[in-house]
Parts: C-alpha cells; structure tokens; sequence
C-alpha cells in the first residue's frame, strides 16, 4: 500500500509542477506576441492556439490537485444546514456522481482521439491526440481523486467538517 501512496504523492507533485509551468506559459505567450508584434512588428503564427491550448491543459490537469486541497465549488452553507446522516449520505452522492461524470468525460475524450486519430488543430498542426490529451489525463485524474474522496468519506462514516472562512 505505500507503494501506491508514494505513487499518488510523486503524481501529485508532478500534477501541482505541470500545474505552475502551464500557468506561466499561459501568460508568457500573450506577452510574446504583444513584444513581437508590438515592438518588432513581426506576430507570432499560432501564439493564439498555443495559449488556448495552455489554458485547456491548465484547467484540466490542475482540476485534480484542486479537488485534492479541496477547492472545488462547494455549496457548504447549505449542507451545513443539513443533519450529519443526510449531509453523509449528500456527499457520498455527491462524490460517486463525481466519479460517474469524470470516469464518463475521460472514456469520451479517449473515443474522441482515436476517431479523429489522424486531424490536426488548423494553425499549429497539433495532433488532435495531443490537443485533447489533457481533457483525458485530467478526467481520469479527478475520476481517481474523487474515488479517493468518496472511500475516504465512505470509511469515515461522516461527511467532512465544515469550515466556511468569511473575510
């Protein structure tokens, strides 16, 4: 078992790595093609696709490390209100529904690749596999970190504390 504990430790790390070089690419390659085209007068072909392919592997790859420290959009008041057994019972739905939809959004984007094994996007001619590569990792990624979740919560036998900060 540690194994694997150390296995989705190293995963994390790497995930919350990936997760800060994409966020400074992201905003590298606007500002490069605002100096190029800016001061030398000379656009960037494909910094537009480049920076929405960014934003897509940001987004998706980050979404299960964001899921792990617990900052997914959460209705917290409302389940506050709740009484333990039926806010328990919430979660547990809330998170297998979770693991349902991510599980179904990773498999779709596998059968969208191999479909279109052989396109590429319009101005970079990226592989439509490497275009939409992250949208699989990130599916199958939050699929497991939710399953994570939802043992933890079903072992637990109590829904998570609930700690809402206003400032």
């Amino acid at each position: 078992m540690s194994i694997a504990v150390s296995l989705l430790a190293a995963v994390r790390a790497t995930v919350r790595w990936v997760s800060v070089a994409l966020l400074a690419l992201l905003i590298v390659t606007p500002l490069a093609q605002v100096v190029m085209r800016g001061v030398f007068g000379a656009p960037m072909s494909g910094a537009e696709e480049l920076t929405r392919w960014f934003l897509i592997c940001l987004c998706f790859l980050a979404a299960s490390y964001v899921t792990v420290e617990g900052g997914q959009v959460r209705m917290e008041e409302i389940q506050a209100m709740l009484p333990p057994k039926p806010r328990w019972l919430l979660q547990l739905a809330i998170e297998a529904s979770g693991v349902a939809l991510f599980s179904l959004l990773a498999i779709a984007c596998v059968a969208s690749i191999r479909s279109q094994i052989g396109t590429t996007t319009a101005t970079l001619e990226m592989p439509m596999w490497l275009f939409m590569g992250p949208l699989a990792v990130g599916g199958a990624l939050l699929a497991l970190e939710t399953g994570i979740a939802f043992a933890r919560t079903l072992s637990r036998g109590r829904a998570d504390d609930k700690q809402t900060t206003l400032t």
